[in-house]
């Protein structure tokens, strides 16, 4: 099984991480911020990786970066060489009044974009900066290309949520062993 963790212990959090790509979705996280959380058990649920989050922290911005830190890094350990992975992903999800699309690439070469098209300066209890913010993270410490866009929609909190789903249906995707590949899924020979 590809399971791996990762701590990280600052002045202003404690974080601990643990995954298993090859899990069912089931998610232990209690932040304190409950439209994170909701977040990450919908990335959970949806990619079907399990994932174990203990976190405390003084100020939800720090709290929400370091656990993206955290995840990121425990994505890419337990994905290692990314031998017989598919590398990409994508995926396409609608939301009630909003569709969100997502397209990322394992290589190793972070890079993000990201478009959510958040009208209000919070969503539920989370600043839309700090959303935004956890997205590029992510990407940054999982080494992610990645590209993430809301086409329309009314609601911040259905824009958001979509965004997460195609996030999740895509990485899930992205991280599937390939019966075919028996090597990493790069011409280079490494990612």
């Amino acid at each position: 099984m590809r399971i791996s963790e990762y701590s990280r212990q600052t002045k202003e959090t404690q974080i601990s991480v643990k995954v298993n790509l090859d899990g069912t979705g089931i998610v232990r996280i209690n932040t304190g911020i409950q439209y994170f959380n909701h977040l990450i058990k919908t990335l959970s649920t949806h990619s079907l990786i399990d994932f174990t989050i203990i976190a405390k922290g003084d100020l939800k911005h720090h709290l929400i970066e370091d656990v993206a830190i955290c995840l990121g890094k425990a994505l890419r350990k337990a994905i290692g060489e990314g031998k017989s992975i598919n590398r990409f992903g994508y995926a396409i999800v609608p939301m009630d009044c909003s569709i969100a699309f997502t397209a990322l690439d394992l290589v190793k070469r972070p890079y993000q974009k990201i478009d959510l098209q958040i009208c209000g300066e919070t969503v539920e209890d989370m600043q839309q900066e700090d959303i935004i913010h956890f997205l590029e993270t992510f990407a940054t410490s999982l080494q992610l290309n990645l590209h993430i866009w809301i086409k329309y929609g009314d609601n911040d909190h259905h824009k958001v949520e979509a965004a997460f789903k195609s996030l999740a249906l895509s990485l899930k995707e992205a991280v599937r062993v390939n019966p075919r590949r028996m090597d990493v899924p790069s011409a280079k020979g490494v990612m």
